[in-house]
Parts: C-alpha cells; structure tokens; sequence
C-alpha cells in the first residue's frame, strides 16, 4: 500500500497522541486485517521496513536514503527472518519492533518541541492506555479486557454481598451497650416484673440477674451492672439481699 499522506510535525501532546494512534491503526491494519497483502508484498522486495502514518494507513517500504532520517526508522529488514519462523512468532516479532518504533517517533517529537516532564508523562499515560499492536496481534488485548471484565463484575458482586451483609448486621445489632445480652428466655419470663423498676422481664431485651436468696428478677441496667460484668457474675445479690446478709 504505497503512500500514506502528507507528512506534518505535531506540537502539542494532544497532537502528537493522535499522530501515535493513526500509525498503530496503520500498523495494526497490516498485521491483522491486511496480512496476506502484507506478507506478499515482503515476498517481491528484500530489506524493508513497515511505516505507519497518520492517515492510518501502512506502507512496506526500503528505509529513507537521508541520514540520518527526518523521523526515526522502523526495524530494517523484517522481512528476513520470516523463512525460518512460524507466520505466528514471525507477526509477533514484528509487532514488538513496530511498538518500539512508534514509541520512538512519539517521543522523537517531543524532544524536538521540547516537551517538559509533565507533557512526557502525560503523553506516556496516554499513550499507555493503549493495548501495544503485540497484545493486538497475539490476542493478549482481548484476553485483558476479559479478565478485567470479570475482576470487574466479581468486585461488583462481592460488593453487592458486603453491603447486603453490613446492612443484615447493623439491623442485627443492640442498640446500646446493654442490649449486648439477648434474652434467650423471654417467652418464658414475659410476666416476670423487675424488682427495681417494675416493668416486665421482656419490656428490655436483656439477660436479667436473678438473686437466689429472693428469687427476684431485676433488669442490669436498673441494678447499675453492664453487659460486660454480668457474664462473670455467678450468683447475683440484690442491694436487699446484701443488707440482710450484712445485718443479720
């Protein structure tokens, strides 16, 4: 495919990203869509180089006669190492110079314009955006975006079932502190009343302390004992039972 449009010199990083997108279509294009043409074309000519150009068009070509070149060349003679390899590694090969070679034109302009850090690395951001035309022509591209799309819907799931389960256990959770103790027998002490506060055993669900001596039920928040310490308490006292014991 001979030409492959006017040449031009881009200034910005904008412009030198677009510039770098055209060649890989170009260059893309050879490899994959336009291969057969591609390789016969290598066939009739010896020593060449693979060019894209903006246009997003591709020429094989013998490398410029200037030295050095108004841009930097493409690997020279792909074309020779195509007999003794597979199409496959041979293509793949020819991928990996023309990422280079883009790379290298990309970069060529912005030292000629003299783009600073910044405008460097955000042309490399861009440009790295960018499946490399060898993830293209090996497929390792759409394998990617596969992977990435599941990592993705996974994430999604798994963060679907997070919030389900956060939400299960904030509607699971006390309200206070002494809320922390559920009462495992409120059907059967329903009527039982508080020897404090007189309200029923199931009006606050809390595991309430019996004293032996009395057998009265008093909730632990009524009596002043937390959560914490009920579970180490074996034998509740009430402050009655206390005094009775204290003053015989």
């Amino acid at each position: 495919m001979e030409g492959g449009g006017a040449q031009y010199n881009p200034r910005t990083v904008e412009e030198v990203f677009r510039d770098f997108k055209g060649r890989r279509a170009g260059m893309i294009k050879a490899l994959t869509i336009d291969v057969e043409e591609f390789a016969l074309i290598l066939v009739v000519k010896e020593n060449l180089c693979l060019y894209g150009f903006p246009s997003e068009q591709w020429e094989v070509n013998l490398p410029a006669e200037d030295v050095p070149p108004e841009l930097p060349e493409p690997a020279l003679g792909i074309n020779f190492a195509r007999d003794g390899m597979q199409e496959k590694d041979w293509l793949s090969l020819v991928a990996v110079h023309s990422d280079a070679w883009l790379l290298s034109v990309a970069f060529y302009f912005g030292a000629r314009f003299g783009f600073d850090k910044a405008d460097r690395k955000r042309l490399f951001n861009m440009i790295n955006d960018l499946p490399t035309i060898f993830e293209v022509v090996t497929g390792a591209a759409k394998k990617q975006t596969k992977e990435k799309s599941s990592v993705s819907n996974h994430s999604s799931n798994k963060s679907k079932s997070n919030s389900k389960m956060a939400k299960h256990s904030k509607a699971s959770e006390p309200k206070d502190e002494e809320e922390g103790l559920e009462d495992e027998d409120g059907d059967e002490h329903g009527e039982t009343l508080c020897g404090a506060c007189g309200e029923n055993y199931a009006s606050m669900r809390l595991k309430p302390l019996i004293t032996l001596m009395c057998e009265r039920w008093f909730h632990g928040k009524c009596v002043k004992i937390t959560p914490a310490r009920a579970v180490h308490i074996n034998q509740y006292k009430c402050p009655s039972c206390s005094n009775k014991r204290a003053h015989p």
